[in-house]
């Protein structure tokens, strides 16, 4: 039976989390403190039932395997967890809960656009949305904690991780990697609809070379803390829980043993108190990096760098109790860990509320949660080319559907979709079907004859195509960000009947899309929208929803561009990113990026004004102070529109080179045809802050160029002093 609060103090719910920990910590053996740092994959009742009751595991994680997002699995089984944690409660002689995980990314059962599908939407209430949904529907499967959200910044479109992550600017993946923050965790994460979050991964992977994964990290701190360190200090900010360690070495030093940014900055300068884990064997990988000769020397550099919990490698049950004991490793930094493990299970209230029971509700999709899935869908789909074509009209005539995914239903989830069901996705034919009837015509493309003829046959052609998710996510990296193989020649055939032609592409990365401009009448990228795939895209091609989604990562026109992004920062002799009066740097193609970063359309145009300060006030910021700027934007079209207006800056003299442009915050407009609308930003000389030569924050006096527009590359400039 379990213990009374009398025999074990630490479960009265009326103490503080502090002293439950205090008063637990106390009682554990040197055993039982490295059993809370030891997590195992897949966790069997049974076969693990001996090491449950001796306080050996502290966690697991439920994955197909190391690169879980690449496979499906059986999903999590509730009486298996019940069954595990019996043995953990009631049959060990403190009754500690395991802590049970899973890769929850961009929804559970219902399935929501990719990271990179919610970052395009811009918005932070609904990317907050869609995570308190996914932690809503994991909980009933016993799930406690997510692997989300990934923050790493990227500029490199081979690295298949990107559709993980939510964006290439500080700004904008730290803001909305708060937003999940919030949503996966609320206010309280002991709240039982709540899951805790894991920021991921730290740091630097984004910039793995080659974009190979796992790869090799060359960066100086410099870069680090004013770009890639600054949405995980966003997150941290927001409260998140837990931190992951990166798979990869930065300028040498590999992540999981790099004492300087994970213990003195992220634990000690950001005063993080959560718990670090490890990514999957990334301990044990200490020794393919040439760092450690053995799992008893990668696991005395990884406690002293400050990693908290050993995902699956079994270097600290196996050797931390002996580094201990032989005083090679301080027990402080084995209670420290303990104690931050004990923290979160206290915080999350597994102790209080350890078992799932009985369901206390189906995680099916429900009319609410496809409702919040089709909003999302809905703003991640990017328009980035029309001559007019879409949308198209109520009285079209025949519409010919074709291409790969035209029936397609679980490709369209994107990578890392564990627990979506195929039944459960709306196929883009099954919705067009819906409006047109008889008047569609489908075809997959794999017979390109009969495709020609089909085109021929209708008025005009909707071609879906693209990356399967399989090329996107981890370990899937590619040497070229062209469409797959064969499909661009299959374009080319149907654009030379000469009918209207609408590509849709889905994606999880950046690609080339050079060609497919050239040859559609209109491209829309939709990443991966998850289960209202179909709903979604027949409501922007028939208009019943213009498309607002902007691109969260630059998209070069190349393979051979990369890398190209907002990160660029100036050289020394001097090139213009603005396509008017550039010089090149190539002497076979132009230099500026084939979409910038932000670039989206609508069905309707935009015209902005001057920016301006409002009021009249002076272009001085000094100390506090806030200033207030505005611009106007004027729907100039036929249709409404929805309209993100982003600021951005340049500060033209500092310390070090800062980029060419840098996105400081956005606004979203909603303007009917012919309103007007004023997008307002209140400015602070913070936010023009950046860490100088000694890599300490610092804001300099002069002039910082504001520049308000639809994207990275266009807008309207305003000068500002910031004052000594």
């Amino acid at each position: 039976m379990t213990a009374t609060p009398g025999e074990r103090p630490w479960m009265d719910p009326d103490r503080s989390t502090t002293e439950r920990v205090d008063l637990l910590l106390a009682q554990m053996t040197l055993a039982e403190k490295v059993g809370q740092t030891h997590q195992v994959a897949n966790i069997h009742p049974d076969d693990d039932a001996a090491l449950l009751a001796e306080g050996r595991i502290g966690s697991s994680l439920f994955a197909s395997g190391a690169t879980g997002g690449n496979e499906r699995d059986e999903g999590v089984l509730a009486s298996n967890i019940d069954a595990a944690q019996r043995h953990a409660i009631e049959g060990s002689r403190l009754g500690i809960p395991v802590l049970f995980g899973r890769d929850v990314i961009h929804g559970h059962r219902t399935v929501c656009p990719i990271p990179l599908g919610l970052a395009a939407s811009f918005d932070e209430v609904l990317v907050e949305e869609v995570a308190a949904l996914a932690a809503y529907e994991a909980v009933v499967d016993g799930v406690a904690w997510t692997f989300a959200p990934m923050v790493d910044l990227s500029e490199e479109p081979r690295w298949g991780r990107v559709a993980e992550s939510l964006g290439e600017t500080p700004v904008l993946s730290g803001r909305l990697a708060a937003a999940m923050v919030r949503g996966f965790q609320g206010a309280d994460p002991s709240d039982p609809d709540r899951i805790a979050a894991c920021a991921k991964h730290f740091a630097g992977y984004g910039l793995s070379a080659g974009g190979r994964d796992y790869d090799t990290v060359s960066v100086g701190e410099n870069t680090l803390r004013n770009l890639h360190l600054r949405p995980f200090r966003t997150a941290v900010d927001a409260g998140v829980t837990t931190v992951m360690a990166a798979f990869n070495d930065v300028d040498g030093t590999p992540m999981h043993a790099h004492r300087h940014l994970l213990r003195d900055v992220l634990k000690g300068e950001w005063g993080f108190d959560g718990v670090v884990v490890a990514d999957w064997n990334g301990i044990g990988q200490l020794i393919h990096q040439g760092v450690a000769a053995d799992l008893r020397e990668a696991s005395q550099l990884a406690i002293e760098a400050g990693v908290d919990l050993d995902m699956c490698s079994g270097a600290y049950a196996a050797h931390l109790a002996d580094l201990v004991e032989s005083g090679e490793v301080a027990e402080s930094l084995l209670d420290d860990a303990v104690r931050r493990v004990l923290t979160l299970k206290f915080r999350l209230g597994l102790f209080d509320r350890p078992y799932v029971g009985e369901p206390p509700r189906s995680n099916a999709p429900t009319e609410a949660s496809r409702s919040t899935a089709l909003r999302a869908a809905h703003a991640s789909h990017v328009l980035v080319s029309n001559n007019g074509v879409l949308p198209l009209a109520a009285d079209t005539g025949t519409v010919h559907l074709t291409g790969p995914y035209a029936e397609a239903a679980e490709e369209l989830f994107g990578t890392w979709t564990l627990d979506g069901r195929g039944e459960d996705v709306v196929a883009p034919a099954t919705a067009f079907r819906v409006r047109l009837g008889e008047r569609l015509l489908v075809s997959d493309g794999r017979f390109s004859d009969r495709a020609v003829q089909q085109v021929r046959n209708a008025d005009v052609t909707v071609a879906v195509v693209g990356e399967h998710p399989w090329r996107s996510g981890e370990a899937n990296s590619v040497t070229d960000i062209g469409l797959p193989a064969g499909q661009l020649e299959h374009l080319r055939q149907l654009s030379r009947i000469g009918k209207p032609l609408v590509v849709v592409v889905y994606t999880g990365r950046p690609l080339e899309l050079g060609d497919v401009m050239d040859l559609a009448d209109a491209v829309l990228v939709v990443w991966h929208p998850g289960v209202e795939a179909g709903n979604a895209l027949a409501d922007i091609v028939f208009g019943d929803v213009a498309p607002h989604g902007r691109l969260p990562m630059t998209f070069p026109r190349t393979t051979g561009h990369i890398p190209t992004s907002t990160h660029q920062r100036p050289t020394g002799r001097l090139i213009e990113l603005h396509e008017e009066g550039q010089q090149g740097r190539y002497l076979d193609d132009q230099v500026f990026p084939r979409l910038p970063f932000g670039y989206g359309l609508s069905y309707t145009s935009f015209e902005y004004g001057e920016l301006r300060i409002s009021g009249g006030s002076s272009p001085t910021l000094s100390g506090d102070a806030e200033l207030v700027v505005e611009v106007d934007v004027t729907n100039t079209g036929e249709r409404a529109g929805r309209e993100v207006v982003q600021l951005s800056f340049r500060d033209p003299v500092a310390q070090v080179t800062r980029p060419l442009t840098e996105l400081v915050d956005w606004a979203v407009l909603d303007l009917a045809p012919g309103e007007k609308g004023t997008a307002t930003f209140t400015v602070r000389a913070d936010q023009f802050a950046y860490f100088g030569r000694d890599n300490t924050l610092r804001v300099d006096a002069g002039e910082i160029t504001l520049v308000a527009g639809p994207d990275a590359l266009h807008g309207s400039r305003l000068s500002l002093t910031v004052a000594p």
